[in-house]
C-alpha cells in the first residue's frame, strides 16, 4: 500500500481515489469496484466511509447500483469539483494542459439593460468588464467576456488579469462564490471573435452563459464564454431518481 493511501481515511479521499482510477481507465467500464473490505483494508477505515463514498458514485452515474453484487464501473466521464466548473485555469490544470491568458479590454463601464438584468442592478450603475482571449498550451480555446458589478469588479481592477484566474483572485479577496447556473448553446463569431480566435466570422462556437451568485442568491458575475468546438466538449451523467447537472431548456 502506498504513502497515498496509509492513515485512516474520511469518504471524500475514498471518493477522490475512485474517481481517479476510473477517469484514467485503470478502472474501465464493465469492471468491478473493488469491495467493501478490500477498501476498508486499503484505506483502514469502517464500512461507514466507504459506504457513503460508493453512494456518491453512484449518484453520480459512474458505478452500478450493486443490489447483492458487486458494482461495477459505468461510465468515466469525470467528475469536476466546483471551482474548476468556474475556472478555466483550474480546468486546464485538472486535464494536464498549461492555461494562459491575452487581456483584450478591461474597463469600468456603465451597465447596459441586459447587464443590469443579469446582475439584478439598475441600468447605468457601475460595472467592471472584461474581455480575454484564453489559451491551453498556447492554443487559443475560448473567448472570454466577464463583467462584475463595481463592489466585485474592483478585486479586479486591482489585479494584472494576464496574470492567472479572475477566479482564484475573486476567493482569495474574499467574496463569497457560492453557487453558479451555466446555459450551454452555440452562435456564430462576430467580427470580434473571428478575430481573435482566428476563424471565419458565422463559423460555428460552443457559447457558455454563467451567473455566480452570493450565498444569499445575489448576483455577482455574469459571463459569455465562447469555444472553439473541435477543443472542448462537455458531459453530463443522468441517473433515474438522482438529481442532475444538466438540464434541457426551450429555446428562443
Amino acid at each position: 500500500m502506498t504513502s497515498s493511501v496509509r492513515g485512516t481515511q474520511t469518504y471524500a479521499g475514498i471518493v477522490t481515489f475512485l474517481r481517479r482510477e476510473i477517469a484514467s481507465g485503470r478502472l474501465g467500464p464493465g469492471q468491478t469496484v473493488p469491495s467493501e473490505s478490500e477498501l476498508c483494508t486499503r484505506f483502514e477505515t469502517s464500512r461507514g466511509p466507504v459506504r457513503q463514498a460508493l453512494g456518491i458514485l453512484r449518484d453520480e452515474g459512474l458505478i452500478s447500483s450493486g443490489r447483492g453484487r458487486r458494482s461495477v464501473v459505468l461510465e468515466t466521464v469525470p467528475v469536476q469539483p466546483f471551482d474548476v466548473a468556474l475556472s478555466f485555469t483550474q480546468w486546464c490544470r485538472e486535464v494536464g494542459m498549461e492555461p494562459g491568458q491575452r487581456t483584450e479590454t478591461m474597463t469600468r463601464a456603465w451597465a447596459t439593460q441586459a447587464q443590469a438584468d443579469s446582475l439584478e442592478i439598475d441600468p447605468g450603475d457601475p460595472v467592471v468588464e472584461l474581455l480575454r482571449l484564453r489559451f491551453a498550451d498556447d492554443l487559443p480555446i475560448m473567448l472570454e467576456r466577464l463583467c462584475y458589478p463595481f463592489e466585485v469588479g474592483r478585486h479586479v481592477l486591482s489585479f494584472d488579469p494576464d496574470s492567472g484566474s479572475v477566479y482564484e483572485r475573486l476567493v482569495a479577496s474574499g467574496v463569497d462564490i457560492h453557487h453558479a447556473t451555466r446555459i450551454l448553446d452555440a452562435v456564430a463569431a462576430d467580427e470580434d471573435d473571428a478575430r481573435l480566435l482566428g476563424i471565419e466570422p458565422g463559423a460555428p462556437l460552443m457559447r457558455l452563459r454563467r451567473r455566480a451568485f452570493t450565498i444569499d442568491g445575489r448576483p455577482i458575475e455574469w459571463s459569455d464564454d465562447r469555444y472553439l468546438p473541435r477543443h472542448a466538449q462537455f458531459a453530463s451523467t443522468t441517473v433515474r431518481g438522482a438529481a442532475n447537472g444538466l438540464s434541457m431548456l426551450k429555446g428562443l
